[in-house]
């Protein structure tokens, strides 16, 4: 039996079509139940999804979150209800291929197996420079977790989609998300989180710098505490390719900007201290490169657009920093309309 947890706030616009898809998956309809977990959605959310139980009452449950806490714990109530021996997550504007199921829970028929994620296409990665940057950035790290998953266990997953099963479910501080803390958190208890590239759903990436700025300051919110979380995880002794994983792919990419302003602040110390004129040079190749950023915004270049994308997640982590650091990071988030 399964459980398919759909947390969703004022998702009107897709949440029709997410129900739709789920009935429609390859996979016995009298092994799982869609749970709606509304966070106090106060648009026709409740009511689009009323009007789906009227005929699947025994398919579909409406839960709904009286006060709105985030997308964390929206899934922690619903897992409260969920009859499932597997909870498969997923957000309302994913959609899953027919075999996504099937290929979720035959992964966790390995026992050692505790964490499932499958595989987020973009939809629209070659419609404009923003959605054609997010792919080439998303395929890159998909062969990565490939990689991972291949040698030893991956170091995140993805919101889109998911599984655990529900003895191995876990609350965690609802400002953190299961993609980030699911997978370190169960290997450090033994068990592998691995990538299943045929578990595949779809989805759009955001089409405007501001909705990918604003969703990648989103993502980056507890990126200093996250450091400090399940210090296990950076056991090389005991979980050995892991935590070289996870050191090189998530500690050092989440913390890109504090290396940026440091390698900065250094080459300008070295500048001042010293006559050689290698560090003038490099102190100028890195202006060039942010200068190249800035002014290439708006460029149809593919690889001058990539500067620039690279540029915004650096600052948009530094911005995240520092709302964590003043107290101003919070559990929920306005969804990007152009993902939509």
């Amino acid at each position: 039996m399964v459980s398919i947890i759909v947390p969703a706030h004022n998702e009107e616009n897709v949440i029709e079509k997410k129900i739709v898809n789920l009935l429609n998956i390859s996979y016995p309809k009298d092994k799982y139940e869609i749970i709606i977990s509304s966070d106090n959605s106060t648009d026709k959310t409740n009511n689009i999804v009323k009007s789906y139980q009227v005929q699947h009452k025994d398919s579909i449950k409406l839960y709904n979150v009286e006060s709105r806490k985030g997308k964390t714990n929206a899934q922690d109530e619903a897992v409260d209800i969920a009859k499932g021996e597997i909870l498969v997550f997923t957000d309302a504007n994913s959609i899953f291929d027919k075999q996504a199921l099937t290929e979720l829970i035959k992964t966790l028929s390995d026992r050692s197996v505790g964490y499932v994620a499958g595989k987020l296409s973009y939809l629209n990665s070659a419609e404009n420079k923003t959605s054609e940057s997010e792919a080439s950035y998303w395929n890159i790290d998909l062969s990565l977790r490939l990689m991972e998953s291949d040698l030893s266990s991956i170091t995140a997953g993805n919101g889109s989609i998911y599984a655990v099963r529900k003895d191995d479910y876990i609350k965690i501080d609802p400002i953190f998300s299961h993609d980030s803390i699911f997978p370190p958190k169960l290997v450090n208890l033994g068990k592998r989180a691995v990538f299943n590239k045929d578990a595949i759903a779809f989805e759009k990436a955001g089409e405007t710098d501001s909705d990918e700025f604003i969703r990648k300051v989103r993502m980056a919110r507890k990126n200093i505490a996250i450091n400090f979380i399940d210090i296990q995880k950076y056991n090389i002794q005991r979980n050995k390719l892991f935590s070289l994983f996870y050191i090189s792919h998530r500690t050092f990419r989440n913390n890109l900007y504090l290396f940026h302003i440091l390698l900065l602040l250094f080459n300008i110390f070295m500048v001042i201290q010293s006559n050689y004129l290698i560090y003038a040079f490099f102190l100028v190749v890195q202006i060039l490169f942010f200068v190249i950023a800035i002014v290439g915004k708006n460029s149809v270049n593919k690889y001058i657009k990539l500067i620039f994308y690279y540029t915004m997640t650096i600052v948009a982590q530094a911005v995240a920093a520092f709302k964590e650091i003043t107290g101003k990071s919070k559990a929920f988030w306005e969804k990007a309309d152009t993902t939509r």
